[in-house]
């Protein structure tokens, strides 16, 4: 019994002296969209929901939103997609600074779109309470 409980002690100090806590040399810094001391608040300036009207068929429709890092950490949008492939999205390249304003940009192709649309643009991001948000539009397309 004796002979267990060493031999015991012995594997567990090793694994313990394996154990790296993140800041060993040569590591990639810890990701802030992981890292929940690093999230952050952001406000939509613009309304997560807009009405677009109606439009004829044929022209792409540009749909912007703005938002702000009221926070007090770097806001970093992780990634941008919509609900289809009609619509397409731009994902902000670098992280916003608190007090920064910035703009999820987007297109919506009104082609092979006749009638009630009604579509979402998902955000992930580094924020407090939820990573995700979610945007909307709504546009009628009037066949050309």
């Amino acid at each position: 019994m004796k002979k267990l409980f060493i031999i015991a002690s012995v594997v567990i100090g090793f694994i313990s002296c394996q154990v790296r806590n993140g800041k060993t040399a040569g590591e990639q810094p810890l990701d802030p969209t992981k890292d929940t001391a690093n999230f952050t608040s952001m406000q939509w300036i613009d309304s997560v929901y807009q009405d677009l009207g109606t439009i004829k068929e044929g022209p792409e429709v540009e749909i912007a939103y703005k938002f702000k890092n009221i926070g007090d950490k770097n806001l970093v949008i992780e990634d941008v997609s919509a609900s289809c492939g009609c619509t397409v999205v731009e994902k902000p390249k670098e992280p916003f600074a608190p007090g920064q304003i910035g703009t999820i940009k987007a297109k919506f192709s009104t082609e092979g779109h006749a009638g009630t649309n009604n579509k979402s643009i998902f955000v992930i991001a580094n924020t407090k309470g939820s990573k995700h948000q979610e945007l909307k539009f709504h546009i009628v397309v009037e066949k050309s």
